[in-house]
């Protein structure tokens, strides 16, 4: 039976690189995380691109019969960088407004490797939750232990008193070394979430 939450809970944001060369477990993961999305009907939204493992995991979710929207700036079109297989590519003005708006799109977060572009993307949506602007899941997923610095970075800050590691009694990021168990946490998150109201 489907409930009234699972119904609305249906977009994941994902976060990731689009750059080309990278190892094939980054590329298998990408592939993985799509296939997953894809198959249990789950929506994605992204950044819209069409290299790197932006193009590998919306190619995968695609090809397993999801749905994947894309938010991208315009100047970024005019560079033939949107991926021409998505279901919906939404164009905006900044790479401000591509944020906003694949969080108000999103059910949850998963940031998958990426450069400074990702790592900037999931810090400023930890960020937003933190300041009750974002209220959904985020996880990192940690293949491959790309992330490790940057988790024990989060420690660190959290160690210090910099930063709670949690808001509202729920936890600002969650870790994940595999797409399955991303998907997992989500899913209690929501759960969790839905015995709070």
């Amino acid at each position: 039976m489907t409930t009234a939450r699972e119904k609305t809970m249906k977009t994941i944001c994902v976060y990731c690189a689009s750059s080309n060369g990278l190892d094939a477990v980054y590329v298998d993961a990408a592939r993985a995380l799509g296939t997953l999305l894809g198959k249990s009907g789950r929506q994605m939204v992204n950044g819209a691109g069409h290299i790197g493992l932006m193009r590998v995991v919306s190619d995968a979710a695609l090809a397993a019969g999801g749905s994947v929207t894309g938010v991208i700036p315009r100047f970024l079109i005019d560079r033939e960088v949107c991926h021409p297989g998505l279901t919906q590519c939404i164009a905006v003005d900044t790479m401000h407004e591509r944020k906003q708006r694949m969080a108000e799109l999103s059910d949850a977060a998963i940031a998958l490797p990426g450069g400074c572009g990702t790592m900037e993307e999931l810090l400023e949506v930890i960020t937003w939750k933190n300041l009750g602007i974002y209220h959904q899941p985020i996880v990192i997923l940690n293949i491959n232990g790309y992330y490790d610095a940057l988790i024990t970075l989060l420690h660190r800050a959290v160690a210090e008193r910099f930063m709670s590691p949690h808001v509202a009694g729920r936890p600002l990021w969650l870790i994940a070394d595999t797409p399955e168990q991303a998907l997992a946490l989500i899913e209690a998150e929501w759960r969790a979430a839905e015995d709070d109201h």
